[in-house]
């Protein structure tokens, strides 16, 4: 993996992340992103699964900027971010995904799996890709590549792994929505 693809793709994620394009990120801009996956289920703030949803994206926030060094009311301009990103995932492999990530992807599978079986099926997935602003056919694909067992089913380390290859280079999904 290149690190010019992986910069560009953490460029990306954080200007996905700048709901307010004012060049930093901050505790209300991941809070934002979980209200709109929140809202794209139809899914009322109040549910716990959507709770969980919020608390995790937020609890992401505050790790990394405690990391970078700024508290949970600071803001990450694009260097800082990339910064905490490479030293809290990409240094650490696998142990640094599953720390940061795992809990709000599995969060986002409480919410997704609407029929309760643990995993996320193709409609619910396609759902939570929609609420990112992915389009049907691009989510249908997304999901045949991703399921690497070829189940019909994504599990959290299934998706956990797409998130980390995608952001590796080795996985071209769209996964960062539009």
């Amino acid at each position: 993996m290149t690190t010019a693809i992986r910069n560009d793709r953490l460029r990306k994620r954080f200007e996905k992340w700048d709901v307010d394009g004012d060049g930093v990120i901050e505790r209300s801009d991941y809070a934002a992103e979980a209200d709109r996956i929140i809202a794209g289920f139809n899914a009322s703030p109040t549910e716990p699964s959507a709770r969980a949803v919020r608390d995790a994206y937020v609890a992401m926030f505050d790790f990394l900027a405690e990391k970078a060094g700024l508290g949970a009311n600071g803001s990450m301009n694009p260097d800082q971010f990339q910064k905490v990103v490479e030293q809290q995932l990409f240094q650490e492999g696998n142990a640094g995904f599953n720390r940061v990530l795992r809990p709000t992807i599995s969060a986002i599978v409480g919410l997704c799996d609407t029929d309760g079986d643990g995993m996320i099926g193709p409609a619910e997935f396609r759902t939570w890709m929609r609420a990112i602003g992915v389009d049907e056919a691009a989510s249908r694909d997304a999901f045949a590549t991703i399921d690497a067992d070829g189940d019909g089913q994504l599990t959290v380390d299934e998706l956990v792994q797409a998130v980390r290859d995608y952001h590796f280079g080795t996985l071209e999904v769209p996964l960062l929505g539009a």
